[in-house]
């Protein structure tokens, strides 16, 4: 009963859903996002796409929505809204930083790249337009994949916090106290690995189109990107992440070593009031 009534709940809220996008005017960049995607088909393969598309995509994606938190650094105006306004970022910790995100970014994250062609063909995710789900499922399943991301990320990212393995590994991407947002993806190896797996498991259960992996991948380098920013303050930070979840913790966090960033952290903070031992016992483990 409890399934039919939750089935027939979806199923409005997607015909009302549908309803309200019928009374949308056309969006006047869809036919020529529509002819570059088919140029795109007509003149790269499958795998060409999926590989060295998806690494232009997430390369051009990631340094552009860094762009912002770099020339901010040369604008006085804008550092009245840092946090730790006494640690300002250097050329160096900058220069280092990239040079490791290129190492992590073409020999970590590439060749995890390379078996997303492999996964679209062994699943027989499309790639045509025609099949392109609307923009609403897109977001949906994103949302999907998010949720899914985070519980990953909350409990492995505590795991990583433990005070047997932190010095091993998850110190590397706190070397720097005050974050930016380049930082982002600054980690050890298998940091990479480890909380970038979450990434890909809300692909491998919700993807109906390889788009998706494209969309959901700009979503997460907006939000992991935004939360390292050294956190601009809710002034010049309208975006719904930094409102939602309170990334100003993030950025304290890496000066404490604590995180207070996604959902579950929201939940913790709750769960540290109601258990008040369980959480002193587990603050005990971690750093």
């Amino acid at each position: 009963m409890a399934t039919n009534e939750s089935i027939s709940v979806f199923s409005s809220a997607s015909l009302a859903v549908e309803y309200v996008d019928s009374l949308l005017p056309d969006n006047p960049l869809q036919e020529p996002f529509k002819n570059a995607w088919n140029y795109m088909l007509n003149n790269y393969t499958k795998f060409q796409i999926a590989t060295w598309g998806s690494l232009i995509v997430h390369e051009v994606l990631y340094f552009l929505f860094c762009l912002p938190g770099f020339l901010f650094q040369f604008i006085p105006y804008m550092k009245k809204y840092k946090i730790q306004k006494d640690k300002p970022e250097t050329w160096e910790n900058q220069w280092k930083c990239f040079k490791v995100l290129l190492f992590n970014h073409f020999c970590i994250q590439l060749p995890l790249i390379c078996g997303t062609y492999y996964f679209t063909e062994y699943f027989s995710i499309p790639y045509d337009w025609e099949t392109m789900p609307r923009w609403y499922m897109l977001l949906a399943r994103c949302f999907g994949c998010a949720v899914i991301e985070d519980t990953w990320h909350y409990f492995l990212h505590r795991l990583l916090h433990h005070k047997r393995i932190y010095k091993y590994i998850h110190k590397v991407h706190h070397e720097f106290q005050a974050p930016f947002g380049m930082e982002a993806e600054y980690a050890h190896p298998l940091e990479t690995i480890i909380l970038g797996t979450g990434f890909f498991i809300g692909i491998m259960l919700l993807c109906d189109h390889v788009i998706l992996l494209w969309a959901w991948v700009t979503v997460r380098l907006i939000e992991t990107i935004d939360v390292h920013r050294n956190c601009l303050r809710g002034e010049v930070n309208p975006d719904v992440w930094g409102q939602t979840f309170n990334f100003r913790n993030h950025d304290c966090g890496h000066y404490m070593h604590t995180l207070q960033t996604c959902i579950f952290y929201k939940i913790s903070e709750n769960a540290s009031q109601n258990f008040p031992l369980m959480h002193n016992f587990l603050r005990r483990q971690m750093l």
